[in-house]
């Protein structure tokens, strides 16, 4: 699910891969808006959340949210720079990487949060998380060719709605029913990938009440466990 690339991939990997990021992404969503009433990777609601501060001239809201915006970006940026120059010398191991890279961060991050007290808890979570949230995505976008999207359910709803309506145009028969399969197919992936984030959500809530910051350690570990295996499958069927 982290190895065969774009046009090779199967549909079944594609599955696999927005269940189980989806849920990562939304379970540290919840989380970090219930720790700090934030979310790390809703860049519409934080860029409208900087429109607002801008144009009420509140700067130091304003810099919060356009740090936020810009880590993802950032994020987004480090890990294509790192896929591209894994491409270059066909390391098809290289979004596994990425993905190991995003899981000892949560881990620093949860060992920061939880014993090292930073000064500002909630900003600090924030922002690396945002960075995360954009590591994650373009890893996901990359190597499913934008099939797949992992850290926000805006576009996965439209896409369901899109999907629905070829759909009906096939029962009303304005559309060809050959090409039935395919959207059904796609309305599985984009439907599995928004309910795996709420579950994901949920178990984020459910984590942190009950583990605390230290729940991002246990993501993290779960994650860097999860591109390990992709990585030793590939090096077992070789």
């Amino acid at each position: 699910m982290l190895i065969s690339t774009e046009n090779s991939r199967s549909n079944i990997a594609d599955t696999r891969l927005a269940c189980t990021l989806a849920a990562v992404a939304g379970a540290l969503n919840t989380a970090a808006f219930e720790a700090v009433g934030f979310f790390s990777a809703n860049m519409t609601g934080n860029v409208s959340s900087l429109s607002d501060h801008l144009a009420k001239a509140n700067l130091a809201p304003a810099l919060f949210f356009l740090s936020i915006v810009s880590l993802f970006i950032a994020g987004s940026a480090f890990s294509t720079m790192i896929i591209n120059s894994g491409r270059r010398r066909n390391m098809r191991t290289v979004y596994a990487i990425n993905i190991i890279i995003e899981g000892m961060g949560l881990v620093v991050l949860g060992i920061v949060e939880s014993w090292l007290k930073p000064l500002s808890p909630g900003v600090l979570l924030i922002l690396c998380l945002s960075f995360l949230m954009g590591l994650q995505n373009a890893v996901v976008t990359r190597i499913s060719n934008a099939r797949v999207r992992t850290t926000h359910v805006s576009g996965t709803s439209t896409d369901i709605g899109i999907e629905l309506a070829m759909l009906f145009d096939v029962l009303r028969r304005k559309e060809s029913p050959k090409d039935a399969p395919l959207y059904l197919e796609r309305l599985r992936l984009h439907s599995f990938t928004l309910l795996s984030f709420l579950a994901g959500g949920m178990a984020g809530i459910w984590l942190f009440h009950l583990l605390g910051y230290v729940f991002l350690i246990f993501i993290g570990v779960g994650v860097i466990l999860l591109a390990l295996h992709n990585m030793l499958k590939k090096q077992q069927s070789q």
